[in-house]
């Protein structure tokens, strides 16, 4: 049976982010994942965590910035990554570093490395080079410490301009690196507006062993599973049926935005995943 993972930067969004972390054991949840956790001491999340029996099983690192303060200001300036910008090696260094970090600290096993606007003039051979190499680097810094680094594909209607738009490109990325801990995030709602196919992609690419996560919301609106388009129960059963057939054992991200975001909204619209939580 697939597991469900809360994104509690999207989920809860009547409540503090700290508050997020009780309400999702209270549904049910086992797991959460969510952006970035660089607004808060690695100690309070791991508390947090601990005190209501979830595991984190992903989180981001750095959209760009150094610190706290201009990680924020980076995503907030419309940053998506730096992973395959030429010119922020550095910056990308030393954010995916900060990310082991509290990797270490949350016991998160997975990190995506944020792939990033293709800059202005900047060809796309150019900016996968920047990317593989990159990647290289974090592979063997997360491999001492036993992680797994994630690239993700986003639609163009989403953010614009993002460097990796496909499931194809990624996973040639992905074997371009050559890295065994370096994996694909499929995020199930960017591929359905992009690529669409769902259940052959699922299949086409569960079983490489280079997915290592996935991500789901409703399409168009990026609401919760029911609200729009896609098949839901169908798409869980292809997964439950590859995963089995490969031995696949990762989470689902429930990474939405609830339809109704007032007061206990998100977990009113938790109908959907009453048979699996």
């Amino acid at each position: 049976m697939p597991r469900f993972a809360a994104n509690l930067s999207m989920m809860y969004p009547d409540l503090p982010f700290l508050d997020r972390f009780e309400a999702a054991a209270k549904d049910g949840f086992k797991a959460v994942e969510y952006l970035f956790p660089y607004a808060f001491p690695a100690q309070e999340l791991a508390a947090r965590l601990q005190a209501n029996g979830l595991q984190q099983v992903l989180f981001n690192a750095p959209p760009g910035g150094t610190d706290s303060a201009s990680i924020t200001q980076a995503w907030e300036s419309g940053s998506r990554g730096t992973a395959s910008v030429s010119g922020r090696e550095a910056e990308f260094r030393t954010g995916f570093t900060q990310a082991l970090v509290y990797a270490d600290t949350l016991n998160c096993p997975r990190i995506h490395a944020m792939v990033g606007l293709r800059s202005e003039g900047a060809s796309a051979e150019v900016a996968d080079a920047t990317l593989i190499s990159n990647l290289q680097w974090a592979a063997a810094e997360a491999a001492k410490a036993g992680r797994d680094v994630l690239i993700e594909p986003i639609n163009t209607r989403s953010v614009p301009g993002f460097h990796l738009n496909r499931q194809d490109h990624a996973h040639r990325i992905v074997q371009a690196v050559g890295a065994s801990n370096v994996k694909v995030q499929m995020d199930l709602f960017h591929c359905q507006i992009v690529e669409g196919d769902l259940s052959a992609k699922i299949a086409q690419y569960l079983p490489t062993g280079r997915v290592g996560h996935f991500q789901i919301a409703e399409v168009p609106h990026r609401h919760e599973p029911g609200t729009g388009e896609v098949n839901w129960t169908h798409i869980f059963q292809v997964i439950d049926k590859v995963s089995a057939e490969c031995g696949w054992d990762g989470w689902i991200g429930c990474e939405y935005n609830p339809a109704d975001a007032s007061a206990g909204g998100t977990s009113r619209g938790l109908t959907w995943a009453r048979g699996y939580l």
